[in-house]
């Protein structure tokens, strides 16, 4: 798809049809999940996309205050896709619930409050830098953007092989659709802001080669994101896929046609997080 403005972009968003419709939610066979035994140790997993996913809203407020919030197309666009990440996050707890993992009513308000005062901190501090930048850093943003949204769907797609449940694969499949859109309006927009400008390119690209981390990481524990990655691709075949979906795709845009900066971190921390589960 080739977009010449932003609103190109917007357009074709809203163009899209939500999967995850009240409909959709209310027909999945939720008296059938414990049909299936799922392994324990997806478990944390699930409570990590959950949690991610729960976070948006957070991730939302921090870019309304920046340059790249306040673009017409963008902020329309965040609306609807924090909505809908929310509603990723409220489904997984209720498969969560129906497997027997039990959650407090206040869930939401828990792992919000969980949040560290460094991360805070720190996107506080990213906030002034990037109204001081000003709209030269959407680029940096779209492209962040993109890979987060890429890297999600991926470990949806691993967490359905290896949970190998029904009900969950139904659920991760409506999750990886909306998953996907968001992602090609990243991309699509992460495109037109560094094709037009050179500065905003390269400032892109040292961005994420010297602070891209894996989504979740910082806003969450450390521990659950290395236990994560560990589980979704600590094996050859999963980074793999990592490299094709991910990484690879990334390489379309203008300045990172050679990156290799998220199937290297993705492999470092999944070898690492291996050997401390082999060693505990």
């Amino acid at each position: 798809m080739n977009f010449e403005t932003n609103k190109d972009v917007l357009e074709w968003y809203e163009r899209q049809e939500r999967t995850l419709t009240p409909e959709f939610i209310s027909a999945i066979p939720w008296d059938r999940v414990k049909d299936t035994p799922i392994d324990e140790k997806l478990i944390p997993i699930l409570l990590y996309m959950r949690d991610v996913e729960t976070l948006t809203d957070m991730y939302h407020r921090e870019l309304l205050r920046t340059p790249t919030g306040k673009d017409p197309h963008i902020s329309k666009f965040m609306e609807r896709w924090g909505v809908e990440e929310i509603t990723h996050g409220e489904v997984l707890n209720r498969f969560l619930n129906e497997i027997g993992v039990e959650t407090d009513d206040r869930w939401q308000d828990q792992v919000r409050r969980a949040v560290s005062t460094a991360y805070n901190a720190n996107a506080y501090l990213l906030m002034i830098l990037t109204n001081l930048i000003g709209k030269k850093f959407t680029a940096t943003h779209m492209t962040f953007g993109t890979i987060h949204e890429l890297e999600a769907a991926q470990g949806y797609r691993r967490l359905m092989a290896l949970a190998d449940h029904p009900v969950l694969t139904h659920i991760l499949q409506g999750i990886v659709r909306e998953e996907s859109i968001h992602a090609q309006f990243y991309r699509s927009v992460a495109r037109l802001e560094l094709e037009r400008n050179p500065f905003a390119q390269k400032m892109a690209r040292f961005v994420i080669e010297k602070f891209w981390a894996p989504v979740g990481q910082g806003s969450l524990p450390k521990h659950r994101t290395e236990y994560a990655i560990a589980m979704l691709f600590g094996d050859n075949d999963a980074l793999e896929g990592l490299d094709k979906t991910v990484t690879q795709r990334v390489r379309g845009l203008p300045g990172f046609a050679d990156i290799t900066k998220m199937t290297e971190k993705i492999s470092q921390i999944a070898e690492t997080s291996a050997m401390k589960l082999e060693a505990a």
